[in-house]
């Protein structure tokens, strides 16, 4: 009786296959920053990577997986996409014991993700202007942002230092606004301000709007 076919792995082989994965998420990533997502085609994706188109479409998928791709790729700083709950700034966010050391924990993480982020998110916004499937990928990032800002300010209002008078949504909507990619490029990119000075405004900003103040001394 003939066994069990054994499935042939090679070590080799997954390694080149991830390293023609990055190559083309560069290349698509450069595509779409520099000429924009619907003046770019995924022939032009494969020659800058250096590689067929077949094999850009093996190793990721037709222009709308690449797009996504490159974007959950800018998001958690891999070749792949990482959940939130699963990415090492929200255990570091989580496990502070404080609100201004959560919010200190989330800014810094945040200047590192929009450096690598921004471009790639306002090139998304400009191809939802027309394209169906950019449309709906950008919706549902923007949701997803909205959704994992409401965690972060229930997260905060756990250590009982959030003033009474914001609700998790008003925090929520407040640090959607500021940590956004637009917010970013008007200060970093339009003002020269540095990635130290941009961090630093955001927990000055979001300690003195959500935090409670001490009362006077004796109450």
């Amino acid at each position: 009786m003939a066994g069990t076919p054994r499935r042939y792995h090679s070590p080799r082989r997954a390694e080149q296959a991830a390293a023609t994965r990055a190559a083309v998420l560069v290349a698509a990533r450069d595509a779409f920053v520099g000429a924009g997502y619907a003046a770019s085609t995924v022939a032009d994706v494969a020659r800058r990577a250096g590689v067929a188109v077949d094999t850009v479409y093996a190793s990721v998928g037709r222009k709308p997986a690449l797009l996504r791709a490159v974007l959950e790729s800018a998001i958690s700083g891999t070749d792949d996409a990482v959940p939130a709950q699963d990415r090492d700034y929200v255990a570091r966010v989580q496990a502070a014991s404080s609100a201004t050391a959560k919010i200190e924990t989330y800014a810094r993480a945040l200047v590192v993700i929009q450096a690598r982020l921004a471009p790639v998110f306002l090139a998304l916004r400009d191809a939802a202007t027309t394209d169906p499937d950019s449309a709906a990928l950008w919706a549902e990032i923007t949701e997803r942002r909205a959704r994992n800002m409401r965690d972060f300010a229930a997260d905060l209002r756990a250590t009982g230092e959030l003033r009474d008078d914001l609700s998790d949504d008003d925090v929520a909507d407040i640090v959607w606004s500021m940590n956004g990619p637009e917010y970013w490029l008007l200060l970093v990119g339009g003002r020269g301000w540095s990635h130290e000075r941009f961090a630093g405004h955001l927990v000055d900003a979001w300690t003195r709007l959500f935090l409670r103040r001490p009362g006077p001394a004796g109450d």
